[in-house]
């Protein structure tokens, strides 16, 4: 059965525009420049698989069209990777289901910790998720639908954050960890879709030089580029990449399988 993977958002943590409408350096005419924080989807068959809940998934989710939610997996415990989840509570109404939401321990605590209405009864509103540790590789979905996934731990500034290796494809939507380069299962993927903030050197993310040498060493068929800071204009830094290597947009749909 087919699999796909749509690119929901790929900003940084403050989008592009920004909440005040500043646009950066970033043309304000072209659409692939507006930019939704961090999400991405897989769909194979029924099984649709968030991948972090950006604050911005209520429109992401409308503007793709996806009706369903099957599971989450969580990157890490940041805001803009998490704070959508509240906004998953219709998928509980519709199914009358619990949505199982899985990430590393620090992600689960953390997520237990702010929205623990979410997790267990505290109000007069229902649970709607069930939390799921991450120990190792792992599989979601039934039959033919079914997605596995390995997983590796990598830095992301003073934290970790999982990379997820699926269907010949990785993401690594926040890291700055150089070490990665050293796992042969990133090696020769179908996609690589990687973090790329800016042309600076930041404390928690790779910039684009770094995510280009990470695309040299590995060689994927095609790298993309995402969590792009208003810093970058699509058309201008499309111009300045080497072969198969573009910047994400939100809405972006790969073909996986």
């Amino acid at each position: 059965m087919k699999s796909s993977l749509i690119i929901l958002g790929c900003g940084s943590s403050i989008g592009v525009p920004r909440i005040d409408g500043f646009w950066g350096k970033c043309n304000k005419k072209n659409k692939k420049n507006i930019r939704t924080r961090c999400s991405a989807a897989i769909i194979k068959g029924s099984n649709s698989i968030l991948i972090d809940t950006s604050p911005d998934i209520k429109n992401q989710l409308f503007s793709n069209k996806i009706k369903n939610i099957s599971s989450v997996i969580f990157t890490h415990e940041h805001a803009d990777q998490t704070n959508g989840l509240f906004e998953l509570r219709p998928f509980y109404w519709k199914n009358n289901k619990k949505i199982n939401v899985y990430g590393n321990k620090k992600t689960i605590k953390a997520l237990k910790r702010r929205d623990s209405y979410l997790f267990k009864k505290t109000t007069d509103y229902p649970p709607i998720v069930t939390a799921k540790i991450i120990h190792s590789n792992f599989s979601l979905g039934q039959s033919r639908e079914k997605i596995y996934f390995k997983t590796i731990n990598s830095k992301h500034g003073k934290t970790n954050s999982l990379v997820y290796i699926f269907e010949q494809t990785a993401y690594i939507s926040d890291c700055n960890d150089l070490s990665i380069i050293k796992n042969k299962n990133l090696y020769n993927l179908k996609y690589l879709i990687i973090d790329c903030l800016k042309l600076e050197t930041h404390p928690s993310h790779f910039n684009l030089d770094e995510a280009l040498y990470v695309h040299k060493q590995l060689r994927p068929k095609k790298t993309i580029l995402t969590n792009l800071h208003h810093d970058l204009d699509y058309n201008k830094l499309l111009k300045k990449l080497p072969k198969g290597v573009v910047p994400a947009y939100d809405g972006l749909k790969l073909n996986l399988y």
